[in-house]
């Protein structure tokens, strides 16, 4: 009877473990003990793309402007189980971005991974209309500090013998959309794509983790459009 009741036992131990996995319970992690750095990353696509990292094993480090916003979200995201710290960087700063670095680099011994996120877009119109001012500010956030972000966790990359990196960019550089806020308006952008729905930061995480994981190893240089089936071809 012992023997029998141990068989029962390794049986239904070994369901539990089948119908664990089946429901998703039991998930993959294929970036486990992976660190990366996630820019603008304590509200919409950034801290979606920072909780799925983690989620996926990650020792995440968020970021953002604000003392408050990043407080907040490491808060939030420690209190689902995840690996998640945070500091405060304007990525126009070069003390910002070297402090973003030296975190990750003091708590976790590296940089595996890092995901542009930060971006401004201080103007709403014809690119004829846009002042000095304004193209100095895109240039210098959406471009220069991005290249200059880069600059600075390739050095620690190497040392751990490669790494991600992944920028996050707007459909709007294939094809200039107007305000959508009205109803009509949301309305004829949505039967303009294949998909038929606007889409929402969660839409954005799956692809980032797969292209930052081992499966994605032979992939580079490519630009990857997730935007619900809108022309996206320049």
């Amino acid at each position: 009877m012992r023997v029998a009741g141990q068989l029962l036992r390794d049986c239904a131990q070994t369901w539990k473990s089948v119908r664990m996995a089946s429901t998703g319970v039991v998930r993959r992690k294929p970036l486990e003990n992976k660190v990366a750095l996630v820019t603008a990353s304590t509200d919409g696509i950034g801290l979606a793309i920072a909780r799925r990292l983690a989620q996926d094993g990650a020792h995440v480090v968020v970021s953002s402007r604000k003392q408050q916003n990043v407080d907040r979200t490491v808060a939030t995201l420690q209190g689902e189980g995840l690996s998640v710290t945070g500091t405060v960087c304007h990525v126009g700063k070069a003390e910002d971005r070297e402090r973003l670095v030296a975190t990750a680099v003091n708590l976790h011994g590296g940089v595996d991974i890092l995901v542009s996120n930060a971006a401004v877009n201080p103007f709403f119109g014809s690119m004829l209309d846009a002042t000095e001012e304004v193209w100095d500010k895109i240039l210098d956030i959406n471009v220069k500090a991005t290249v200059l972000m880069t600059k600075a966790v390739v050095p620690e990359m190497e040392k751990r013998g490669g790494g991600s990196v992944l920028i996050v960019s707007s459909i709007g550089a294939y094809r200039p959309f107007p305000l959508w806020m009205d109803k009509a308006r949301e309305e004829y952008m949505k039967e303009s794509m294949g998909i038929r729905r606007l889409g929402n930061p969660e839409d954005c995480v799956g692809i980032v983790s797969f292209l930052c994981s081992e499966d994605a190893s032979y992939i580079t240089g490519e630009t990857v459009v997730v935007g619900g089936g809108t022309a996206s071809r320049l």
